[in-house]
């Protein structure tokens, strides 16, 4: 079973989705975008590492 996204693309859909105004709450990403969520966890140690890394880039 591959990631169905890039680290790059896992970035770029949290910067997305927090621009639209989005929640970013764990349970919330979970349900409704369970490939960015199994993407983020593969490169991530966590949900949180994941948006600290969104807003470096």
């Amino acid at each position: 079973m591959g990631v169905p996204l890039t680290s790059k693309e896992v970035i770029a859909q949290i910067q997305k989705l927090e621009n639209e105004g989005n929640s970013l709450r764990k349970k919330e990403i979970k349900q409704l975008y369970p490939d960015l969520m199994r993407s983020a966890l593969y490169y991530y140690p966590s949900w949180q590492h994941a948006i600290e890394e969104s807003k470096i880039s």
